[in-house]
């Protein structure tokens, strides 16, 4: 079990990547965020700075797949409209100042163990909404393709919201996606 101070100092990165991305993620920023003390760094993260980070991608990816399996037994239009609220959520409550933490890593890094971890997460969510959506009555190729449309398609609705300081982008994408995914429930009746 990870101590609280170590557990706080990964939950920290994990925020600062959504809100500041990579380079804007220091030790001394997860300290001063999460209280922790310096002495700790190198305690706990022995190998430095791509260890918390790799850590922090791990945990947001971990953190993503607890919410999913909260649907587990709902229609894919009840896990689409889940998804979406859950992003729509982080985009709200930060006034459009944080995105996907994983993503930030994804479009920053040129650490190839870094990239191979949001790698995972990313292949992780997609076999979660897959089993997810067959679990829901959608045929193998359309819940692994909607599920990959669905992760592809609110990463970039994410982007263009912040960048727009707007729910509009967004909401023109939820909007089409969930257009799809009824169109997949209708054809697998």
């Amino acid at each position: 079990m990870p101590s609280d101070s170590r557990q706080r100092m990964i939950e920290g990165a994990a925020r600062l990547l959504a809100e500041r991305g990579l380079q804007g993620t220091s030790f001394s920023e997860v300290l001063e965020l999460t209280g922790a003390p310096r002495g700790s760094i190198y305690h706990h993260f022995p190998d430095g700075k791509d260890q918390l980070i790799g850590e922090a991608v791990d945990f947001a990816g971990a953190r993503a797949i607890a919410f999913l399996d909260t649907k587990a037994g709902s229609s894919p239009t009840e896990v689409t409209e889940y998804f979406l609220y859950l992003w729509r959520e982080v985009l709200m409550r930060t006034n459009f100042q944080a995105g996907c933490s994983v993503l930030a890593v994804t479009v920053a890094t040129d650490s190839p163990s870094l990239l191979e971890r949001a790698a995972k997460v990313f292949r992780d969510w997609r076999a979660s909404l897959t089993e997810l959506f067959k679990a829901g009555g959608l045929a193998g190729a359309d819940a692994e393709r909607f599920a990959a449309t669905l992760i592809a398609s609110t990463e970039g609705a994410i982007v263009l919201s912040r960048a727009e300081q707007s729910m509009e982008p967004f909401d023109l994408v939820s909007e089409q996606l969930l257009g799809q995914v009824a169109a997949l429930e209708n054809r697998s009746v």
